[in-house]
Parts: C-alpha cells; structure tokens; sequence
C-alpha cells in the first residue's frame, strides 16, 4: 500500500595530513545531541504524552483454519448494504466446540459446521468480541478433527469510512450521483466484508460470486469465469470469478461500480486493463503503458514470472491511500493512476509511474511472499519503496529518480528517526489499532534507505541472486525479514544478519548534554564509502565500521584535495565535518563538481544539524548561498523544502520578512535563467525546476513574479490564454497568497468547474495560503463540505496550517472545534495521523506542546498515539530551535542587507 505515504547518529569526521601525501581520517559515531532535552525525562514532561497502555491482545487460535473461502456477495447500492454467503472448506486440528474467527461491523444470521461425510451441526451461539473484532461461533457438540464446511449467513454495511467493503461517491457524465462498491482490506479489515481469519499468515484460496446491476462492471483478482442472470432478479447478474491462488485476506478485493478501460498486454503475456471513470479511458493510457513496461521488468529482475493471468488497476473515487496492491485488482486514487495529455503536469506523470512501479512490485515481494506478521510490514513497503524506484530509472531516466529519493525518501527518514518518539524498522505489533501506527515514514522510507544501503554494499548481481532464492523458497507462503537476511547472506557471503538487524531493530539514540539517557548507547554496523575531489563519482575506499571510533588512512592524495564519506548519499546516517573540511567543500558547491546527490546531502545534513543545536543556522545560510549557480532540480527541491521549515519557524518572529529577501535572493537569478515559457529541448526536470522556483518566489513576494502571475492568472480565468499544467500551481499559489476575496471567489469557481481530480487537489492545496482570518475560516469551512472529496479534507486543512501563522492557529482551533466529526471520518486510518501532524508540527512555543498534550488526553486517538507525541517532541524541538538562534539569524539576515564597504 502507499501511504500520503535516523539521523542514526551522525559521524563527525576530523581529517590530518600525515606524511607521504596520505590524509588521515578520524571517524567517531556520534548520537545527536537535542539539546532542548536538558530536562529530566519524566511524565510531566511536555512531549511525553501519557497514553494508554497498550491492551493486551491473542493472535486466532490454529485448532480450525480455512483452506477455501467460497464467497458470494450482494450489495445493495441504494440502501448501502449487503447480504453475504460463506461457504469455507477448513481443516479441524483438534476437537473443538467452538471457532474463533475476525468480525466487525458484520451480523451473523446462521453458522454451521458440516464434517466431510457427517451431518450439518448449526451453531447455537454467535459470541462478539467487538473491541478485539472477534467472534466465537459456538457448537452444541464438538468438532472432530478432519476436514469440513463452515457455511455462515451474514448482513452488513456499505460503510462510507474508506474501509472494509464500502461505498464509493461519484458522478456520471451527465451529473447525476451514483456510488460504487469498493474494498480497501490491508491491514484489518477484510473482517468488515465477511467473517474471517484476518491475519496474514492464515493463507487459502478464495471463489469469490458478486451479484450486481446488470448495467455495473464487477472486478475481482481474478478474471470473470461466468456472467449469468440472477434468477431472482431480471435486473441482476450473477459473476463468478476463477479461483484465486493461495493468499492472505487483506489483499482479497472486490469492485462494482461504472467504468470504461483500455486494455494491453505486457511483452511476457499477461493481460493489462486501466480502469477509468466513464468518458475518460484515454487518461489511463500513460498508466497502462507504465505497467506493460513494469510487469516485464519484474520478472526479469526477479526471475520469476507474474503468475496471475490478468492485472486490473482501476481509479477509485473515494480513496484514503495513494494506492493498495490487491493481488490482481490494484487500486489506486484518481490521482494516482489518471493522466490528462493536456492537463496534468510532469510531476502528476512521475507520481503516477512512481506509485504503478510500487504497487506492482508487491504483487510478487507482499503477494506471492507475504510478511509472518504486521512486525514485519517494513518488509513489504520498504522494499517496494525502494525498488519503485529502480522501476522508473528504467523506464524514465530522464526522470533522475534516484536524486529525487534522497530529497523524497532517505532525509525524511532520516528526519523522522532523529525523534526520541521514533520507532524502529522493525515493531512489535498486537492488537489490530496498533498497526495503522506503523504505516509511516520509518516503515516506508527509512525501510527503502536502509534497503538501498544494503543493495549498494552487497551489489547488484548478489542482490538479485538472493531476491530470487527468496521468492522461489518462499513463494505462497509468509517469511521474516530474518529469512530474508539469510537469502541475501548465502547469495553474497556478506554478514548480512549482523549489519541489517543493528539497522532494523533499533532506533536512534538520544543523548543529554552528552550523557545518555537510560540505558546504554546502541551501536551499528555502518558501511562507509569514501570519495576524493579527484573523481569525484567513484568510491576510493569501502570500509565496514564496526566500532564506535575508526581510523582510515587514504594514500597518495595532495592536502588540497577534499574527502567526502557518503558519495550518493546512500548511507543512511548523517556527517558532521570539521570546520576546515566543510570550507574545502564550498568550491566544488559553486562550480559543481562535487555531484548533484552529495550536494544534496552536504547542504540536508548540515540543516538538521543545526536544528539539533550541534552547528549555528548561520553557518547553514552561508553554504546555502553558495548554491547560486544551481542547476538541479532536487538539489532545489531539498533547499525550498529546508528554507521552508526555517520561514515557518521564524513566522513566530518579527523579522519574517527579512528571511522572504533570503529566498528572493537565493532564487532569483536561476529563476531568471528559467523563465516563465518552456524553451526548446527542455525536458521533465525543467519543467518541475520552473514550478518550483516561481512558486517559491511568489510566495516570497518576488514583485515582478507576482505581477506576471497575476497577469497570467486573469488570462487564464479569462479564456484568452490558458496555463499549461506545470504552472498552475505556481500561479495559483502566488495569488492567493497575496489574494482578496475576489481572488478566493475565482479560485473555488475553478474547482467547481473542474472535471479533473488532479485540478481539484492542486486547487485544494493552496487554497490556505490566502492571508486575511475571515478568508482562512472560509477556507476552513470549505474542507468540510460536499465539494472537498473526504478524503482530501486533510490536505485542505494542512495547506491552511502550513501557509501562515495565523493559518496555523486558525487551523488547530478548527479541528479541535470539529473533532468529533474528523475523527469518525477517519478513526482508525493513518489519515487522523496525518491531519494531525500537518496542524500542530509547525508550533514553536512551549505551552502549545503542553496544550496538545492536553487535548489528545482527553480526546483519545489510538491510531495516532505515536504521531501525537512525535508532534509534541517537535513543537519543543522548534521552540528551543527559536531560543538558540533567532537573534544570530536576525543579525545575519540585518547584515546581508548593509552594502560593502
């Protein structure tokens, strides 16, 4: 599935001269210090939020276990329900007189067990444990161990929570409202659709029977086998769809509903159809020719063939994730799947190929090969995470994705792992509301850096070795990561084990003012590339550091050559340079010959070291004007980002505006040398560079960016001259942010009228930067009403919190005012996670991590227990942040604006 998806301790590193032309390095692991934690870490502590503890939970007994689901479902799609059979071959282990199976939201009307040759035994008791959503079926003698048929009966409900078997809103091409039956299982909720063993290590077979409108398209993971009419209904028709392979309940999947498609097949056989809201099938074509690229590249990497006949992907209306990897069935949010030639912009197309190549990969890596247990989620989302990746370098190099992961994937992990309310790769979980907790960063992003990191020192050859002993071993069955590790350790005779599992299991660690806190400092197995000024792209040295301190010696380097760890950033931890080794590296910033991905990574890491109070923000703000000849789209990317996070902090100040001339000055001139009109020859890349840099000027209030944008707005709302899709963002931006009323008006009329999904969500996302209070609420209210999708509400109100300070304030008081609907919409999803880190992440005032502290107490939310405490940790993080600096940046920024003399 794809989510809207450490600093592990950094290495400072100290270089000598010694004689014969060899340099010398010193390496020490250090953790970082935070130094707002000089306070004793008690309860009372702001950041640590006093949850819950955690409830105590028993994975399904093994004495009963399926071997067939024979499933036939009817739903109703005006009443928004529907009746279900089961009909289930399992396998009594020992004598029981009861099964336990999952079950939510389901109600049971008959069960009874039939042994293989013996009479029918109904049950005379349905007992629900609805907290645990269990259910024990109780029988008046017991079940005799052998093989047999469970057949159960059962109602339920179209559900609108974007979970479970549930309803899905949309309009015809004529305007009228209808819905679609769709499923969203992983991780929990198959059990909502019909009772079942929902755990992923109690694999069968499934015969799935829809019975729909005639008039409705059914879907299931496996191809249609027969369509007949329904005897009891003229209006209805009866599918059934071939037998499935073995497999785990949540990737079971099930649509009805109105579609068009267009159709392929893959070079190796297999048949490929993009399904599409109605009128609108060519806006699947980019899609399917990603996919009939992407199944190949697979099977050639993998070695192992798809081994389904058909793979559907198919655009749902309302959807909570980016995408899930059904096995057969992928479905995916209209954005994420849809491309309009004329109208959507380069990174739409990326985002697309991007979240294909990731769902794809699941169906062998997840699918074919399935996690023992929600422990080792990591284990199907990092690993897609990364070789998504891999997908689209080959099928787009133009694109320079492995760039973009650094910015994208590897410092947000690392971003997230430098939290003392981090977690590690690897978690422990229990009961079903812990395991949304963990769709996160560290599971998907840090799990694809550690997993890039572990490609690069085992290389590729071995790699792929091992991934094939792997899939064949394991194939229809569940594996560990330690069976993973094994694989890999045959293939390339490297301790896998040993260095994975110091990456895997354990988090960052924090230190007080140098002293640990609590037990005893964690150590990794770090290994360590090594790259000189003289070739900059190729690794000198590879070391495996397996102390705390080291000492590497280089020879045959003159000591005005520079040294740098890390080349293409792979590791995944941060460096810590000497003051003289980090001067030696701004030449090569200025006159690029130091790579676009180290540039990258030297500028990120010195960021967050100033964050973490081990540098001066100063010092950040001198490299970061180093970069004014910087042609690289992600090497920008990551600096907007960065001065980003700085402007939000210093909103809490009274100099706000001097850090808007920091970034008109750092982004004028390669916005000058872009322009506002693509030119001939240029291709992707340019066209996201110039988004960004108009945007960020814009904002920033850049007089003659404004004046163009709103020229160019008033054209487009016009007709006279409409704005290619690369721009739209950039331009709406800017005159929102520097907006009236009438601004606003033009701007929701333009989503309304908007036919594309993709123009709605860019419309939707700065609508907060519009600055007037009476504006923000109207914006606020907006979020919640029938023209905002639901699952799109969040990013509305993050856009609102992440535009001003005002926009934040505005922004908490309205999800604390409309709490109780918010989280009904989305309790138990990783969207109230994500709502409300977008709304409380940007404080940086003490008292505010004590008042969200507060409100999470005595508004529980159990699916976003980690994220509440993440958020608190970081409000005081950007407090202590605000102390430390303010007045050196304040200075610095004054004296930029003093002409030499």
């Amino acid at each position: 599935m794809l989510r809207f998806l450490s600093r592990q301790g950094s290495l400072s590193v100290v270089r000598q001269v010694i004689p014969r032309k060899t340099i010398s390095l010193h390496l020490r692991v250090n953790t970082l210090i935070i130094r707002y934690r000089t306070f004793s870490a008690t309860a009372n502590s702001p950041h640590l939020v006093t949850m819950p503890e955690r409830r105590p939970f028993v994975r399904l007994p093994t004495d009963v276990y399926p071997v067939n689901y024979g499933l036939c479902l009817k739903p109703d799609l005006i009443d928004f329900t529907f009746e279900g059979k089961l009909e289930a071959a399992v396998e009594v282990t020992q004598g029981t007189n009861q099964i336990v199976m999952n079950c939510a939201d389901i109600d049971i009307i008959t069960a009874s067990f039939a042994p293989d040759g013996g009479e029918e035994i109904n049950a005379t008791g349905f007992n629900y444990q609805n907290e645990d959503e269990k259910v024990t079926l109780s029988f008046p003698s017991a079940l005799q161990k052998g093989s047999g048929t469970l057949k159960i009966d059962f109602v339920g409900e179209l559900n609108d929570k974007m979970k479970g078997f549930y309803r899905s809103k949309y309009a015809t091409p004529s305007g009228e409202i209808r819905h679609a039956a769709v499923t969203q299982f992983e991780a929990t909720d198959a059990r909502r659709a019909f009772p079942c063993w929902d755990e992923p290590a109690i694999k069968a077979t499934f015969d799935i029977t829809l019975i729909i409108p005639k008039d409705r398209v059914a879907l299931s993971n496996m191809n249609v086998i027969d369509r007949k009419p329904y005897p009891e209904d003229d209006s209805l028709v009866e599918v059934k769809f071939a037998t499935t392979p073995i497999m785990s309940t949540y990737l079971v999947a099930f649509v009805i509903g109105e579609y068009d498609f267009v159709e392929s097949q893959s070079s190796d056989g297999v048949t490929v159809r993009v399904y599409t809201p109605l009128g609108k099938a060519e806006q699947g074509k980019f899609a399917l020719e990603v996919a009939t690229k992407t199944l190949p590249f697979y099977k050639d990497y993998f070695n192992v063939p798809y081994p389904l006949p058909k793979i559907d992907l198919i655009a749902i209306a309302d959807f909570a994730a980016g995408a899930m990897e059904n096995w057969g069935l992928v479905t995916y949010r209209e954005t994420a799947l849809l491309i309009d030639p004329r109208n959507s912009c380069a990174s739409s197309r990326q985002w697309v190929a991007l979240v294909v190549g990731h769902e794809l990969a699941h169906q062998w890596f997840g699918n074919l090969v399935t996690m023992e247990w929600w422990t080792h989620l990591w284990l199907n989302e990092g690993f897609a995470s990364w070789i998504e990746y891999l997908c689209v370098d080959h099928c787009f190099p133009e694109y320079d994705i492995w760039t973009q992961f650094v910015s994208a994937d590897y410092t947000r992990a690392l971003d997230l792992d430098a939290l003392d309310n981090s977690h590690p790769i690897e978690v422990n979980v229990g009961h079903p509301s812990e395991v949304d907790e963990i769709f996160d960063a560290i599971s998907y992003s840090k799990g694809a850096s550690v997993i890039r990191m572990l490609h690069n020192y085992i290389g590729d050859e071995d790699f792929r070795k091992g991934m094939n002993t792997y899939l064949l071993k394991f194939q229809h069955k569940n594996a560990s990561t330690e069976d993973l590790w094994d694989c890999l350790e045959q293939a390339s005779g490297k301790p896998i084990a040993a260095v994975m599992s110091s990456w895997t299991k354990q988090m960052v660690c924090i230190c007080v003012l140098g002293g640990m806190l609590g037990e005893e400092c964690p150590t990794w197995m770090v290994p360590i590339s090594i790259c000189t000024s003289e070739d900059p792209s190729c690794s000198k040295m590879n070391v495996l550091m397996e102390h705390p301190e080291i000492n590497i010696t280089i020879p045959s380097l003159s000591p005005n050559k520079w040294v740098k760890l890390n080349p293409g950033t792979v590791g995944f931890y941060r460096i810590q340079y000497s003051s003289a080794m980090l001067d030696s590296f701004l030449p090569g910033i200025r006159d690029l010959t130091l790579l676009p991905v180290d540039r990258l990574g030297l500028q990120n890491d010195l960021f967050s070291l100033s964050r973490a109070g081990m540098i001066s923000t100063i010092e950040v703000l001198k490299v970061m004007e180093a970069f004014v000849n910087e042609p690289n789209y992600t090497v920008w990317s990551d600096l907007s980002c960065n001065l980003g996070v700085l402007s939000s902090l210093l909103s809490h100040t009274d100099f706000h505006d001097d850090i808007q001339e920091f970034i008109i000055d750092l982004f004028t001139p390669i916005g000058l040398k872009l322009g506002w009109d693509s030119k001939p020859g240029e291709g992707h890349l340019d066209a996201l560079l110039r988004g960004l840099v108009l945007g960020k000027l814009g904002k920033a209030g850049h007089k003659a960016t404004l004046e163009e944008a709103r020229r160019r707005f008033k054209e487009h709302v016009e007709g006279k001259q409409i704005l290619s899709a690369d721009l739209r963002s950039p331009v709406y931006l800017t005159v929102l942010k520097h907006g009236d009323s009438s601004v606003l008006d033009t701007m929701l009329k333009l989503h309304k009228q908007a036919d594309m999904q993709e123009e709605k969500n860019r419309i939707e996302r700065v609508l907060g930067a519009i600055s007037a209070p009476e504006l923000i609420q109207r914006v606020l209210n907006f979020a919640l009403s029938d023209e905002v999708r639901p699952q799109d509400t969040v990013s509305v109100i993050g856009g609102v919190a992440g535009s001003s300070k005002q926009g934040r304030k505005a922004a908490w008081k309205f999800v604390k005012d409309n709490w109780e609907e918010l989280h009904n919409r989305y309790q138990g999803g990783f969207l109230i996670s994500r709502l409300i880190k977008l709304t409380v992440d940007g404080f940086a005032i003490d008292k505010m991590a004590t008042e969200v502290k507060s409100f999470f107490e005595s508004h529980p939310a159990p699916a976003a227990e980690r994220t509440v405490q993440q958020c608190c940790e970081n409000i005081l993080l950007n407090a202590a942040w605000l102390k430390r600096d303010a007045d050196d940046i304040h200075q610095y920024l004054l004296q930029r604006k003093v002409p030499p003399v």
